[in-house]
């Protein structure tokens, strides 16, 4: 269908970003696509980002931090375009009499009315975001849509509007969709529905985006007609969310040493290496009597919903056992506060060479020795090759897990200030906006528009919500 062209054209260029996991969630995509509306509204344009209703996240999931909200920009307009999700539904007087008697055949005809849709629970929000940006677009014309995955019902969103109105789109996989990062292997059969809608998508995506080498790779391979338009966009870390975190407190005062805090900061799930790095943790202990009175101390969330939180607070210790203690989560405003009293970092990463943790970047900010404990070929050895104060296993097994937290102990005793700068100094070239600033330049050439003035920050703009 070709679009009707608008006499007027803004003086900024306008994207719309269709985000499924915006603030308030606390998902782990939300802080790549904050950070994207963020840099985007910085530089110059109008940005307008479709997200779900609040509630999808506080009432339905229970997957949230309030203070992320505070960190949007106030020039970014959010958008909630209602999700359906009569899945996620937590009030039984909302059920359907037919889910209410008969869950399992409910079950099995939503799944079926998903999927004809799109092979995807979150389909049913795809015709009402497509709906929104022809609304957007007819009353002010839309240079760009940008949509992040997953979901990938996103994906299917941007293409359809494509479809409907000529406004070309980009694909960011903040996660990948046909590929399981932790099997290293095709996540669907060879006839799932989910391969041709990939490749539909990307056949028409003006640009496609990956957080790491290995990903863009992997999908260049297999769509290597749709090679030429594939980049990768690192994650990062946030400085004015983490802060100036002062240097260790020294380990020697008055010839006396104190225990030394390890630490783990991010959400818990059951495919992080809590196993190996117990069995190192322990070994560590009975070898080195300084270690003896060391402590480890693990922030963050278990698992992303809470039905997950008994079965992954089963993995560690009881509380002070083998002294490790779980701190529970910490707002995203408030991490900063939690880097600052420990002395070294154990970053445990699942999956292999295509996973690149948005954490890696925010433990080099923190400029303290961090143990890797994750497989010796996963994505994350790219930033942190250079960083000084890194400490690599071998391979993923208690014994070498012990012999890197020996050597890292090591370095925090000594706490050398030009290791830490230099530590510091390598991680500055990953801050979100220093990862951004190529992209958005991309995303101007895709939009015909030249680079303007950056714009000023305004006062927040007021939420729209749609049925």
């Amino acid at each position: 269908m070709t679009p009707r062209r608008h006499s007027v054209r803004p003086s900024r260029p306008r994207i719309v970003y269709v985000a499924f996991y915006f603030p308030p969630t606390r998902a782990s995509g939300v802080y790549r696509s904050r950070a994207t509306a963020n840099h985007l509204a910085a530089a110059g344009w109008d940005v307008t980002v479709l997200t779900p209703q609040r509630e999808f996240f506080t009432d339905y999931i229970s997957s949230f931090d309030p203070s992320l909200e505070a960190t949007v920009r106030g020039d970014v307009q959010v958008d909630r375009v209602r999700f359906p999700g009569r899945s996620w539904e937590p009030d039984i007087r909302r059920y359907s009499w037919l889910r209410a008697n008969v869950p399992a055949l409910a079950k099995a005809i939503n799944s079926k009315v998903e999927n004809a849709i799109f092979p995807e629970h979150y389909s049913p929000w795809i015709p009402r975001v497509v709906r929104r940006i022809r609304e957007l677009h007819r009353r002010t014309p839309v240079d760009l849509v940008l949509a992040t995955g997953n979901p990938f019902s996103a994906f299917a969103a941007a293409w359809a509007a494509h479809r409907l109105t000529g406004v070309p789109y980009v694909v960011d996989y903040r996660d990948s969709w046909t590929l399981d990062l932790f099997k290293d292997a095709p996540a669907f059969p060879p006839d799932h529905p989910a391969w041709r809608w990939e490749r539909r998508v990307l056949d028409r995506a003006a640009r496609i985006v990956f957080v790491n080498d290995p990903l863009r790779e992997w999908h260049a391979a297999r769509y290597p007609q749709d090679a030429e338009r594939m980049l990768v966009v690192e994650n990062g870390y946030e400085p004015e969310i983490l802060g100036d975190l002062p240097a260790a407190p020294p380990v020697f005062s008055d010839g006396a040493e104190r225990p030394l805090r390890f630490g783990y900061m991010g959400t818990l799930t059951q495919h992080v290496p809590v196993g190996p790095f117990l069995d190192g943790w322990r070994l560590a202990r009975a070898a080195d009597p300084a270690l003896a009175s060391a402590s480890m101390h693990v922030f963050g969330h278990l698992g992303f919903f809470p039905a997950s939180a008994t079965v992954l607070r089963a993995t560690l210790p009881r509380d002070g056992e083998d002294g490790v203690r779980y701190e529970g989560s910490v707002p995203k405003a408030e991490v900063g506060r939690a880097y600052a009293g420990l002395d070294v970092l154990v970053l445990m990463l699942a999956g292999g060479r295509y996973v690149t943790s948005g954490k890696v970047y925010e433990y080099m900010a923190a400029g303290r020795p961090i143990v890797s404990v994750h497989p010796p070929d996963s994505a994350a050895r790219g930033p942190l090759t250079g960083y000084p104060l890194w400490f690599p296993v071998r391979e993923l097994t208690g014994e070498e897990v012990a012999r890197v937290l020996r050597e890292a102990a090591d370095a925090a005793r000594v706490a050398d200030p030009s290791l830490a700068a230099a530590g510091r100094a390598h991680a500055a070239r990953f801050t979100r906006d220093a990862q951004l600033a190529g992209f958005e330049q991309e995303l101007r050439a895709v939009a015909g528009r030249p680079a303007g003035t950056a714009a000023a920050p305004v006062g927040r703009v007021p939420e729209v919500a749609h049925a």
